[in-house]
């Protein structure tokens, strides 16, 4: 009885830590998805609308580094960087975020970067907050706080709106859609949770992140009920659909909390979006 109460702990212990080694392993298994919105027809209307998402950097926490980063994409040809939002939470990490921006305008995206701030972003006090923002400015990113902007594409208005972030109340989907233009509609966010508000606000594909599909799925992610009545509904990743309305909840570059991951991966995004198109979708991933 004694050699046996002091061999189990042992094995507790060891499955723990070979638990927590496995999870650390798993977020550099980092997956480049790829998902195509098409419009069904053969040949296609227009031209696929290349986007590259990235959400959840949690630099604290993230998984790959600006040169991986880089270049996994630099053979890409990327029409808009969206950015959905919880970079960081901790001012010591601001200038951490400078070398993946400088990388990502060494992608030369068409239209430019635009991203949205997250919860975690909001836990900055107002001075660094600001930083933050005019760190983004000075590296040509575009931050939209309940706005859009129109965009040219080929002779089409594209309409290119930023929703504030959800779960610290700081959305305004009036504000949001009040100066939107005629022609197809783009949404980032950060908290997926919004689209259950918007039964009477038109998207044709909206971007968001926040729940890290899960990041620790044990076997399922039953710590996000407390985030919202959409993982209550099991979307808490991937392509989705809600009112006939399609959107994509990414599972994030970052972690937080403990720096594992288990049934869950890191990922960047790039999706080729046909605007108005009827919805179909291809996803892969590398």
């Amino acid at each position: 009885m004694d050699l046996f109460n002091f061999i189990l702990p042992g094995f507790i212990l060891g499955g723990f830590f070979h638990f927590l080694a496995r999870g650390y392993k798993n977020t550099k298994d980092v997956a480049l998805n790829r998902v195509r919105m098409c419009s069904g027809k053969q040949g296609g209307r227009t031209q696929p609308f290349k986007i590259l998402q990235l959400s959840d950097l949690h630099l604290e926490n993230i998984s790959i580094s600006p040169h991986e980063l880089y270049e996994t994409l630099k053979n890409e040809s990327i029409d808009l960087i969206a950015l959905t939002g919880d970079f960081l939470d901790r001012k010591r990490t601001i200038p951490k975020l400078i070398p993946y921006l400088e990388v990502l305008n060494d992608l030369n995206s068409k239209y430019g970067i635009f991203a949205v701030l997250g919860n975690h972003d909001y836990v900055l006090r107002k001075r660094n907050l600001q930083r933050l923002e005019e760190i983004f400015a000075s590296y040509n990113c575009k931050v939209l706080h309940n706005e859009s902007v129109a965009i040219d594409v080929h002779g089409k208005t594209v309409n290119i709106i930023g929703i504030d972030d959800f779960s610290t109340g700081r959305s305004d989907l009036a504000a949001s859609y009040k100066e939107v233009h005629n022609g197809p509609i783009l949404v980032l966010t950060h908290d997926p949770n919004v689209v259950l508000q918007m039964k009477d606000y038109h998207f044709d594909y909206l971007l968001a992140g926040h729940f890290h599909g899960g990041q620790i799925c044990y076997p399922k992610a039953y710590h996000l009920v407390k985030m919202g009545k959409m993982p209550r509904m099991h979307m808490i990743k991937g392509l989705q659909m809600y009112d006939q309305k399609p959107f994509y909840i990414s599972e994030g570059l970052g972690q937080t909390g403990i720096n594992i991951r288990i049934g869950s991966r890191p990922e960047m995004t790039i999706h080729e979006w046909e605007p108005e198109a009827d919805v179909q979708s291809v996803a892969s991933a590398v």
